[in-house]
């Protein structure tokens, strides 16, 4: 037999082979293999490993010992039809390691399951990944049950299920274990899966983070090139391990001998660094890759940032780390560093080798990586790691928040984002990780210009910012928009307990700065509360008699050191206030150190675990008398900013008591009937997408519980009158056109109509106010209620995003409305909805009727279930919703359904593809 060389991914598919099924998955070892489907010319690659079984793993798979398979079953096994059979191989370096496959019949919702891996590789967690992905491909073609037929000795294979979180059933009959496992993607498979990939990501990452040894390829003698200044800072930080440099035009870098290649170094190399010519990049790849190399930092660009040429480079060179199981960060980046003092690690080009911390950091720009490390320097922000993603070819922000969950080093991270690979996994993700380490961001890309900017720079689209909004929103990120925001949220979540109440206490020696503050602080909803007469007696007891001892406490400008250090104990020890702002202004220069070390030496006493913060308003900063090791605290230079981080970090807090929520799943929806109404206004049509005709919407909407007006279309003013007797009440007209997107702008709306008379003339009316009426929709009037909007939209990057606000013809103008990206949970129902403004009308504002809130949370879940059922639906207006008294639901008035052809129906999975990507 020829060597079997298997290709990852495949040229000339045959029929029916679902490419998006491709995937990279990272291994519980740090090594990664390929999944894809099987194709019939694996044949000979799955000869060769049958062959190779030993006599158990044989027997376990076939309930008897093969040597090979018979031409009969090589065709059954790879040529399948990717609907009632499927199969996926893993491939490793050429070779196929693992293949899992189910079998069904058409038409039944079960399927017989079997998964082997190579004995060698057994252990390693490639069951587990395969178990993972064949249930999810199972899902989508509607198989929710798997049968397995597992010999009783085989308790490896019953393991794999039970890690993954499936719960299993099973009868034994005669040393044979009949299994049966739902597909259904629990709550535990959704945690076993996502501490799968936490650990495999953590593991492949560790070689870049904790190498034991270093080669930097393009090392320089000359320190003012990349190679040479990134040389040199390995060397200068006092790197733990052996650090090779690699250059074949010197024998000798800062006293160190080179080689001419990687493949000359006599000993391992984990991380490799890549600072060459973009068009020598492959080849020092290919050699790492002969090495054994186990990590990559490709420095070089000329990449995906310059255009398709570079792209195809770019392809070409992740290709190659990943056939090989070499983790990737760049190309077209700055390096990482990592300041544990068991590497000392400055693998970066940049001059600034910032002090040791508790905080990481990603940056999706290189030169903006080297003002952050200046910042973060000069502001004392202590980094544990820090890394430049460039293009983000494979190591991502979401590898890296993986690493960074288990990180012992880490308790806060900083994201600077440009765009986004994979949001749905970054929320599932950060939304895990944020119950235990705040994630402050700042994306750029807020304005179309700003997008722009970042398109160019990064050679991706910047992503529609108020999806970004809702995207953090729901995973619990602390977005800012500024650089200085982002440090100075920083300085405080790194340094401080979080509050525990939005409560705040304010002194001051300076009556104005403090009213500036009182105003900053209330407009980020926090509370300067009233202190109790006990307090003030307190606080009189040792201030001034000109002094103010509510809140804020004006000491006047005469206070010194021990009025503040009295005033700061008492107050960090009273239980009236979660946090304690202390603003001083040096009002002469007598006492000002001081007061600085009164100020530390308080803040050192608070044992009541408030948070504490500081503004010192003077133009040459905050003396070094005021920082404490004992009792980090961040000083702020306006009030204004000190706010804004204490706000943040209130709303983060809370965040992190709420509870995380959960889908909901509705027993009473008929998805078939929903289905078909869509396969229908699909066929009706040779366009791509197409607007569903209101009887398919009504359809649509009545098969997902969602209450519809009774309704007809009318060709003629006959059908009109007549429709309107059998609707017995007063009706609405509504004139069906393409070209009337918003009717009654048109005029093509006639409301509270009844009588024959009158519906006469209302349809003569509606037909008129358009040049292209196809009929009119005869609809029950339905008399008072509040209206609001439900709808969804499709964004490129995003995915759904479901809308609620104000409805009626002033929503885009009022513009009171609140994002969610799909699916949504019973909480973000919730929060939808006391996030818009105008749902106060809901809670009966001012004497006005109330709605049916707990109906609308339900009409917006039922939405999001419409919409996981449905792919093909892109657009959504339900406008306007009309919301009845509580307990009287709501009715959609009017709703516009736009549905799109999909290549299968493809259900989108909760963990989206979890592994590496």
């Amino acid at each position: 037999m020829p060597e079997i060389n298997l290709s990852p991914t495949i040229a000339e598919p045959p029929p029916g082979y679902p490419d998006d099924w491709e995937q990279d998955i990272v291994l519980k070892d740090g090594g990664s293999v390929r999944i894809r489907p099987i194709v019939p010319s694996d044949a000979d690659a799955l000869q060769d490993f049958v062959q190779h079984m030993s006599t158990q793993t044989s027997y376990f798979r076939f309930f008897r010992v093969k040597q090979e398979l018979s031409a009969d079953e090589m065709r059954l096994f790879t040529q399948i039809d990717y609907r009632t059979e499927m199969a996926f191989v893993a491939i490793e370096e050429g070779r196929l390691v693992g293949v899992g496959r189910y079998t069904g019949k058409e038409g039944s919702d079960e399927a017989e399951v079997a998964f082997t891996v190579a004995d060698e590789h057994q252990g390693r967690g490639i069951g587990t990944v395969l178990v993972f992905r064949i249930a999810e491909y199972a899902r989508s073609r509607g198989i929710t049950s798997f049968k397995a037929y597992v010999l009783a000795d085989n308790h490896a294979m019953l393991r794999v299920f039970r890690n993954a979180g499936f719960e299993l059933t099973r009868e034994i009959d005669e040393g044979v274990y009949t299994v049966t496992i739902p597909t259904e993607e629990s709550d535990s498979v959704v945690v076993a899966e996502g501490e799968t990939e936490r650990r495999a990501t953590a593991a492949s990452l560790m070689p870049m983070f904790y190498p034991a040894s270093i080669a930097v390829i393009g090392a320089s003698r000359n320190k003012a090139s990349i190679g040479g200044r990134l040389f040199n800072n390995i060397i200068n930080a006092d790197y733990t391990g052996p650090v090779y440099p690699v250059n074949p035009k010197t024998s000798v870098v800062r006293s160190i001998p080179t080689y001419a290649s990687v493949k000359d170094i006599p000993g391992k190399v984990d991380l490799a660094f890549i600072v060459v010519p973009s068009g020598l990049v492959l080849d020092v790849a290919r050699e790492c890759a002969e090495k054994g190399v186990k990590a990559l930092c490709v420095i070089s660009a000329g990449f995906s940032e310059t255009g398709p040429e570079g792209a195809a480079a770019e392809a070409d060179l992740l290709e190659i780390a990943r056939e090989h199981g070499m983790r990737m960060v760049g190309p077209n980046c700055m390096g990482l560093l990592n300041t544990d003092p068991a590497v000392n690690f400055d693998g970066q080009f940049g001059p600034i080798y910032p002090p040791r911390g508790n905080v990481a950091m990603s940056s999706q720009s290189g030169a903006l990586g080297l003002a952050i490390l200046d910042y973060a320097n000069k502001l004392n922000i202590g980094i544990s790691h820090f890394v430049s993603v460039g293009n983000k070819a494979d190591v991502s922000g979401n590898d890296l928040l993986l690493f960074w969950e288990g990180d012992p080093n880490t308790d806060v991270i900083l994201l600077y984002l440009e765009s986004f690979g994979n949001p749905r996994r970054f929320a599932r993700i950060a939304r895990r990780i944020g119950k235990t380490k705040p994630i402050v961001a700042v994306k750029s890309g807020r304005t179309a210009a700003g997008a722009k900017a970042a398109s160019s720079h990064t050679g991706s689209l910047a992503s529609l910012d108020v999806a970004v909004d809702a995207l953090f929103d729901q995973s619990g990120v602390i977005r800012v928009t500024t650089l200085e925001e982002l440090f100075d949220v920083t300085a405080l979540l790194a340094n401080q307990p979080l509050p525990k109440g939005r409560r705040v206490g304010l002194i001051t020696n300076a009556g104005g700065p403090a009213i500036l503050a009182v105003d900053a602080l209330e407009s980020q909803g926090l509370e300067v509360v009233e202190f109790s007469e006990e307090l003030k007696a307190e606080l009189r007891s040792f201030l001034s008699d000109d002094a103010a001892v509510g809140n804020p406490v004006d000491m006047i400008a005469s206070a010194g050191p021990d009025q503040y250090r009295r005033a700061i104990e008492l107050l960090l020890a009273s239980d009236e206030i979660d946090s304690l702002i202390a603003l001083y202004i040096p009002a002469s220069i007598v006492g000002v150190t001081e007061t600085a070390v009164a100020i530390r030496e308080a803040a050192e006493s608070n044992a009541g675990g408030k948070t504490f913060l500081t503004v010192y308003m003077d133009s040459a900063g905050a003396p070094t008398e005021l920082s404490s090791e004992l009792a980090k605290f961040p000083a702020f230079s306006f009030p204004e900013r000190a706010a804004m981080a204490l706000g943040k970090a209130v709303s983060y807090a809370e965040w992190i008591d709420e509870p995380i929520g959960s889908t909901v799943a509705f027993d009473d929806v008929d998805a078939d009937a929903a289905a078909a109404a869509i396969e229908a206004g699909l066929a009706a049509t040779e366009d791509d997408e197409a607007w569903l005709e209101p009887s398919a919407v009504d359809t649509v909407l009545d098969a997902y519980g969602l209450r519809i007006p009774r309704a007809g279309v009318a060709q003629t003013v006959e059908e009109a009158v007549a429709i309107g007797d059998r609707i017995d009440g007063s009706v609405v007209l509504k004139v069906i056109s393409p070209s009337a997107l918003h009717k009654s702008d048109v005029g093509g709306v006639a409301l509270d109509i009844s009588g024959a008379a009158a519906i006469e003339e209302a349809f003569a009316q509606v037909m008129a106010a358009v040049p292209d009426p196809e009929g009119v929709l005869v609809q029950e009037f339905v008399q008072g209620g509040h209206e609001v909007l439900i709808g969804m939209v499709e964004d490129p990057n995003f995915g759904p995003l479901i809308g609620f606000g104000l409805g009626g013809v002033f929503v885009e103008l009022i513009e009171d409305v609140a994002f969610r990206i799909h699916p949504l949970t019973d909480i973000d129902a919730a929060t939808m909805i006391d996030e818009v403004k105008s749902a106060r009308l809901l809670e009966g504002y001012r004497g006005g009727p109330e709605g049916d809130i707990p109906a609308v949370r339900d009409a917006l879940l039922r939405v999001s279930a419409l919409i996981e059922d449905h792919p093909e639906i892109v657009e959504m207006d339900l406008n306007p919703v009309k919301v009845g008294e509580p307990g009287r639901g709501i009715t959609v008035v009017d709703g516009r359904i736009k549905v799109r052809r999909v290549g299968g129906r493809w259900i989108p999975s909760r963990s989206d593809q979890p592994m590496r990507l």
